[in-house]
């Protein structure tokens, strides 16, 4: 049964570093039960200190966090970490055993969990990213995208129901992002993981996120699905992001070109059907139908 309602939530979160850098101002954030939620920012903008207060690693100075509803301070550490898992940004911070096994099966024992129960979840979480063959193998001896997948199993081995990422893209060549980003996919709407990313990627995000974060010196900027989110040029400009490659191209053709855009697309699916109504019947070449048999 699907659950449905609040996953986590801050409420007028404010965070001030001892130097003097106002980190968050006032944030009021939410991701439901079953969401796909990207914090898009560019670095420095304070989505990783958001990160880190709703995992209760940083307390803001002003505002609360709320995990299923309660307030994060009510949970015990064994509790939050089996409700909300976090995957380090650099692999290096998370992983420390000598072998992949080992690594996934260190927060289950630390729970106490039976040895055949502790095997049950390291099986389960590497097949969940698709790295069971990696079960024996060095840690020393794994890619950067490997790493990557065995950080995310070590924190699937504890089987939260919110999974945050800080930038689990950074560091992959473009087919590494897109098997992480499909992979999260994957474990949001099979197993129906809350997730959230915090990332200033923003070309694949079109094709996963159901809504997103904007955030600036501090700020949220705007939330809203993908589409609210980069119709307004300056205000992505404002947040020293960009424009998807392929919205950036067919924005700049109506603007500058006066091609007839009637909608920026996100996706090169969407860019696709764009220039097709662009193009003379007579001069698109038809592939030839199939005989029947």
């Amino acid at each position: 049964m699907k659950r449905e309602g609040i996953a986590i939530e801050t409420a007028g979160v404010s965070f001030a570093y001892q130097e003097g850098t106002l980190a968050l101002a006032d944030v009021h954030f939410r991701a439901n039960y079953g969401e796909f939620i990207a914090m898009l920012a560019s670095n420095g903008s304070g989505k990783t200190t958001l990160i880190k207060t709703l995992v209760r690693l940083l307390k803001p100075q002003k505002g609360t966090v709320r995990v299923a509803g309660r307030e994060i301070g009510g949970y015990s550490q064994a509790e939050l970490y089996q409700t909300v898992g976090l995957v380090f940004q650099n692999p290096n911070d998370q992983i420390f055993s000598a072998t992949v096994g080992e690594d996934v099966a260190f927060g289950p024992r630390n729970l106490g969990l039976s040895e055949t129960e502790v095997q049950q979840r390291i099986t389960d979480a590497l097949e969940a990213v698709a790295a069971g063959h990696l079960r024996e193998r060095a840690i020393h001896h794994l890619s950067f995208g490997e790493q990557k997948r065995v950080a995310i199993a070590g924190v699937l081995a504890m089987k939260p129901s919110i999974l945050i990422l800080d930038e689990p893209t950074a560091g992959l060549d473009p087919a590494g992002e897109g098997m992480i980003m499909r992979l999260l996919h994957r474990l949001n709407r099979q197993q129906g993981i809350t997730v959230i990313l915090a990332t200033h990627s923003v070309d694949l995000l079109p094709l996963f996120a159901d809504r997103i974060y904007l955030l600036s010196r501090g700020r949220v900027l705007r939330e809203g699905p993908a589409r609210e989110i980069f119709c307004d040029r300056d205000l992505i400009a404002q947040a020293s992001l960009r424009l998807p490659y392929v919205s950036h191209l067919l924005d700049d053709l109506n603007r500058l070109d006066g091609v007839p855009i009637e909608d920026v697309p996100l996706t090169l699916g969407e860019a696709r059907v764009q220039l097709l109504k662009l193009i003379p019947d007579e001069l698109l070449v038809k592939p030839p139908r199939e005989e029947k048999r």
